[in-house]
């Protein structure tokens, strides 16, 4: 147990250390979001809401897209170039343990991420949640832990840092732009947001804006069962397919 917490306190340090990781967890989604409150701020859409409310469940999720499909795999990819994982290999840390600490690392940024953006909403425009707070929590726990799978399949499959950064520029990029993440969804041509609907982020938008704005919104079952199932087949696959070098 001592070896794994020293194992989690190294990382943690690498982490937070980390100038890219901080800027794309947490700086950016706070500029996106300040940046969409001063041009949207409290002004009412069609739909009977502020352009705030619309869009918050929505904003929260970028720290969620940046550390799962850019900070967990180059961090373990470059932790592959450089060998680290390599004199890993030959102590009690386990695959599963590495992968783990990885996603409590980057969770801790995106919760963090998460409250900022809330926080700076509420004191600087009065922003609200009007639906179910509980449901909202779960809602985003259960967006990253699927984004995270996918970031940790990621992590585990691609060997080399080059095809690290090409895997990462093709989920990253069509996740935070296609999704509604920064660009809102419902401007979309049907067709595309038909594409855009298979993506897990997608899905994932959809249930925490919908209990952001009513604590009784329709079809949640479908994205709950989507991302549940995303989270625990890419989860099992990034752990059997863990390449140490």
């Amino acid at each position: 147990m001592k070896k794994y917490l020293t194992y989690l306190k190294i990382e943690a340090l690498l982490a937070f250390r980390s100038i890219d990781l901080i800027f794309f967890g947490v700086i950016m989604p706070i500029g996106i979001a300040v940046l969409i409150a001063a041009i949207g701020g409290n002004s009412m859409t069609a739909n009977g809401y502020t352009y705030l409310q619309g869009t918050f469940g929505s904003l929260i999720t970028v720290g969620i897209c940046a550390t799962a499909l850019m900070g967990i795999p180059l961090c373990l990819s470059d932790y592959r170039d450089k060998k680290i994982l390599k004199h890993f290999f030959v102590t009690p840390v386990r695959p599963s343990m590495i992968l783990l600490v990885q996603a409590a690392i980057n969770a801790f940024i995106s919760i963090i991420s998460a409250i900022a953006i809330y926080a700076i909403l509420k004191l600087g425009w009065g922003y609200e949640i009007n639906g179910s707070v509980g449901m909202l929590v779960l809602s985003f726990m259960v967006t990253m832990f699927a984004l995270y799978g996918l970031g940790m399949l990621i992590a585990s499959l691609c060997r080399t840092t080059k095809s690290v950064n090409l895997a990462c520029t093709l989920f990253y990029f069509p996740m935070l732009f296609l999704s509604g993440a920064t660009v809102p969804f419902e401007i979309f041509p049907k067709w595309l947001q038909s594409i855009a609907n298979v993506l897990p982020l997608t899905q994932g938008i959809k249930l925490i804006k919908g209990y952001s704005l009513s604590s009784h919104p329709n079809n949640t079952v479908g994205p709950f069962i989507i991302l549940f199932v995303v989270a625990v087949i890419s989860i099992i696959l990034s752990i059997k397919t863990f390449k140490w070098e």
